[in-house]
Formats: structure tokens, sequence, C-alpha cells
């Protein structure tokens, strides 16, 4: 497979719009990231003839629910009610393959506000107390189930060509709350980072069975919330931050080996593709895999969204992760990011100067006529 283009799509994108999956063909991708399981979200919608806005309300799976499945699992899945039929990945992925184009499954692991409210004690829990309900936390079994169970059944149900694993880790302060309003806080990175690290029961249990002090651990991290410093490693000084990195990134390995490992028993074949970070730090959308990914994934995914300059940086980061997997990246072609085939196609052509091989597009629903023409001729002036 040389340089390879995929879209993002929500199923209401295609549904009741008979012209969707030809304009996504004509992009000139080569498949198309259809949403099976994904978080709350108001989405715009301006070229369906039926409908400008999408309401999603809470997540939800995408595929048909089966109970038996379910049976006797704490955290359960909604479906939902703003997208007709009783199988709106089904029907969005017929439409597109009628069109010519392979279906991934693009699946959202722990960001799920809904079940963070039902159930807080499974949700991130940062120093201060507060509960982060957008943000489930995989120190527990349950949320582990939850999630392993989530991928099993889209495969089952949905039979994709692939899947595109999100948050496939802790979540953490960003990526959070409907109706945001935490930007005038002015938080640094290592702020955020800091406000990220989980003290629920299950990841305070963990952090004692590694020796590390847990009230010292919380003094520290609260004490240095207001001037963080330049790193969480100067905020929490070496020994005691590479033993909480320790905790946090098996965290993560533990999460994806669990689903990884599930979905490679029923399909042996399945192209699977994880959205990554080099960071050890990292949470949210772009999990953690820094130690070693340790899961068969084909494909690890850099975060690009701001642009050429921290794209290349996210990606030089994650080569010493890749081994033997393709390396993507996420591309942003909505704002803040500029209406401008040239710019998408050089910010293209350096990432594969760097190494890239593959480019998923964010987002084909959401842009306007003028940004899908933008992605097209960037796509075709050779970035794809």
């Amino acid at each position: 497979m040389g340089r390879f283009a995929l879209a993002h799509l929500y199923p209401w994108d295609v549904i009741g719009d008979p012209d969707a999956a030809q304009r996504i063909r004509d992009l000139g991708v080569g498949a198309v990231a259809l949403a099976a399981a994904y978080h709350s979200v108001r989405a715009a919608t301006p070229l369906h003839p039926r409908h400008r806005v999408v309401d999603a309300g809470h997540a939800a799976i995408y595929v048909p629910f089966d109970p038996q499945a379910w049976e006797r699992k704490t955290l359960q899945p909604a479906v939902p009610t703003w997208v007709a039929g009783p199988d709106p990945f089904g029907a969005a992925a017929a439409a597109l393959r009628e069109a010519g184009l392979p279906v991934y499954a693009w699946l959202v692991l722990t960001h799920a506000s809904r079940l963070g409210g039902q159930w807080p004690r499974f949700a991130v829990r940062n120093v201060c107390g507060d509960v982060y309900r957008h943000a489930l936390c995989p120190a527990h079994d349950e949320v582990v189930e939850y999630c392993v169970t989530l991928a099993l059944e889209v495969v089952r149900q949905g039979r994709p060509d692939g899947v595109v694993l999100e948050a496939a880790g802790p979540m953490g302060f960003v990526h959070g709350g409907h109706h945001e309003k935490t930007d005038g806080a002015d938080l640094d990175a290592v702020q955020q980072q800091l406000l990220s690290l989980c003290f629920c029961d299950a990841c305070t249990s963990r952090y004692a069975r590694e020796g590390i002090d847990v009230a010292g651990l919380r003094q520290r991290v609260a004490a240095r919330l207001d001037g963080a410093g330049g790193s969480v490693e100067a905020a929490l000084g070496e020994p005691l931050a590479q033993a909480v990195a320790g905790v946090r990134t098996a965290l993560a390995r533990g999460l994806r080996q669990r689903v990884i490992g599930e979905l490679r028993r029923i399909a042996p074949s399945l192209r699977i593709v994880l959205h990554a970070s080099a960071d050890p730090w990292a949470t949210g959308a772009f999990a953690t895999v820094a130690g070693r990914v340790d899961a068969a994934a084909d494909v690890l995914v850099a975060n690009c969204w701001t642009g050429p300059d921290a794209g290349l940086q996210e990606i030089a980061a994650l080569m010493r992760w890749r081994e033997s997997r393709r390396l993507a990246a996420y591309v942003l072609a909505l704002p803040p990011r500029p209406c401008d085939a040239r710019a998408l196609h050089a910010e293209l052509d350096a990432y594969a100067g760097a190494g890239v091989e593959e480019f998923h597009i964010y987002h084909a629903g959401l842009a306007s006529r003028a940004r899908l023409d933008a992605i097209r001729a960037a796509l075709r002036a050779g970035g794809g």
C-alpha cells in the first residue's frame, strides 16, 4: 500500500443524502472512517439535503444493540435517537461501499459522558476530587470490559474493513465538557497534564502497589497547579514522575492489549488503526504509547491538528515506537486551519517527507463545499 488517504464521517452524513457517498469518493480518498461508537457531539451537516445540524446528545453505538452481549455488564452503551433505523452504521457503510469505498469502524472508547455521569466512580477524578464525567478511567475492570465488548460488538455487527481506535487509554482534563468554559484559566500544558492525573480509587490503589506515596503525590501535584514549571518531571521530581508515568503508560498499554487482542482473536486479518502519542503524559483521543506499543496494531496515527510545525514534532516522537507499523497523520481540514488547497498540499507533503504513509482527513461531513474542494485539490496534487 502506497500513500493513502482516509476521510472521517458520521453515519448521518450519508443516511438520507443520495449524493454523499459519491461526493466523498470524488475527494480521492481510499477509505472512510465511519463513526460506529462515538461521544456526544453537535455537528453541522452543511451539504445534507434534509438537515443542517445533528445534535447527538450522548455517546452511542451505531450498530445493532445485542442485549445478550451486554448481559451482566455494568457499563452499557446507549442507542441513538437522532438518526433513523436500527443500524445507522450498516446503512451508511452500504452506501459508501456501493461507491467503492472500504469502510473502517471509528470507535471512541473511554470518552463517554453519559456513562461517567451515571457511574462517577468509574470516571477520572483529579487531585482536587473533581470528577470528569466525560472520561472513563481504564484502571477499573468494568471500564476495560466495556471497551472490549464495545469493540467486539462493532466488529461482529458492523463487519468493517478495519477499525480506528480513539481514546484507547485514560481521558484527561482536555477534550472534555459540553459548553466548555475552561480556556480563560490560561492553563499551560504542564498544568493540564497534572490535572489529568487520576486519583480515583482504582488509580490510587495502583500507585500504592507500585510503592508510590499517594498522599505525597497528592500534595506535590496540588502544590504545583498554580506554577507547574517546564515539565511534569520538574513539577514532581524525576523519581516520582518516573514511577507515576510507569503506572499511567501501563494503564493505556493494558487497555489496548485487551481490545486489540480480542479483535485479533475474532478477526485476525482486520486492519487496526490506533490513535497514539509518544508523550508519556498524553491522555484523551491520542493515548500514550510511550515505552512500547505491545499490541498488534497495523497503523499508528499522530495528531497533526495544530499544523505542520507541531505535527512534525509529533511524528518524529512517534517514530521511536513505530517499529514495523505504518505511520499516519491526522490532519484537520476545518477551522482554525485555513481553507487553502496549496497550504494543505504543502502540509501533506511535509508529513510524507517525515515518513508518514497515510493521511487521515478530519472531517468530510463537517466540511463546507469550499473545504471539500480544497481537500480534493490537495490530494490530487500528490498528497494522497
